[in-house]
């Protein structure tokens, strides 16, 4: 079967690693299913994926891709949750969890290979494309705001960084769950889209706030980490997903942290729980998944090169 993979392990050109061609057909042990992909997005973890993160050298070639939506081999139009081992189904009651990916076989491919109990019911509202972007980007964003960011409809809510798969997420949910939502970017245009989504103002990276927020939602990192600590009122809450810009900040802040007793909380991916309920959020808001582009998979390199550069607005999605 046609897929893009990864051939080589490469930290600083990730992309040359990246290779099309034919791959060996899934094979579905016990408890797991074999699901044609009708379209698969792309995330930062991919482009980590080729650099070597996650994905050791020994287990290529490794065909790239966490998220998907298909049909399964009963004919039923399916989600995929790309966590493995969360729970023991399908493998190992000792196995660790894992993404697809960095043990198993991705969804940029005609099929896919997965626990049965990874696959949800895609809702008939949501297109292929729409439900595949969501198992990881928008998932991602579902946990910071409603699990881990302790808010309620009214407050006002920080997304450092405009543009990219999980920040166009947070505007969205945070706007249908009844937040305010200011933005921060680097990109005017971005800004000015992230206004249409719904945000309720968009400010230049580090910009001084108007007032301080109830929580930030931190995927950049090291460039707006001080920012974000700064931009908290007492006891508020800074949700870290990512660290795009890198993981160490030149100041930690620590002294305004335990001052004004804020709250850092980590935030991974999320639980298949999770996901069926922002899928059940889709299906009766309306809201959908912001696309930048849907592009054949034989277009992946091109999709790579684009979420490299951050010349994107929401998420790329590949359809085999």
């Amino acid at each position: 079967m046609f897929a893009a993979y990864a051939a080589r392990i490469d930290a600083d050109d990730p992309l040359s690693g990246l290779e099309l061609g034919e791959r060996p057909e899934p094979t579905a042990p016990p408890g797991w299913s074999v699901v044609t992909v009708r379209a698969a997005s792309l995330n930062h973890h991919d482009l980590w994926s080729l650099r070597g993160v996650g994905l050791p050298a020994g287990k290529l070639p490794m065909i790239l891709g966490c998220d998907a939506a298909g049909v399964d081999e009963h004919g039923d139009e399916v989600v995929l949750h790309s966590v493995i081992g969360q729970t023991g189904h399908g493998v190992g009651p000792d196995e660790p969890r894992s993404i697809l990916t960095e043990r198993y076989q991705g969804t940029f491919a005609q099929r896919v290979a997965v626990p049965t109990w990874n696959l949800l019911p895609k809702p008939a509202g949501l297109s292929f494309e729409e439900a595949a972007c969501l198992p990881t980007a928008w998932l991602t964003a579902y946990r910071m705001l409603f699990t881990n960011a302790g808010v309620k409809p009214g407050d006002t809510v920080l997304v450092q960084g405009a543009g990219g798969g999980v920040s166009t997420a947070l505007v969205v949910l945070g706007k249908a769950a009844g937040l305010r939502v200011w933005v921060t970017g680097r990109d005017e245009a971005k800004r000015d889209r992230a206004v249409e989504l719904g945000a309720d103002a968009a400010f230049p990276s580090g910009a001084r706030l108007p007032e301080r927020v109830d929580a930030v939602m931190e995927t950049v990192g090291a460039a707006t980490w001080s920012h974000s600590v700064k931009s908290l009122r007492p006891g508020g809450t800074i949700v870290i997903s990512g660290a795009t810009s890198g993981p160490s900040p030149a100041a930690a802040e620590l002294n305004r942290i335990f001052f004004l007793e804020l709250r850092v909380v980590g935030s991974t991916m999320g639980t298949k729980e999770e996901l069926a309920g922002l899928l059940s959020f889709c299906a009766t808001t309306g809201i959908r998944p912001v696309i930048d582009s849907v592009l054949p998979l034989a277009d992946a390199p091109d999709a790579f090169a684009r979420l490299a550069k951050g010349d994107v607005f929401g998420k790329l999605v590949l359809t085999p």
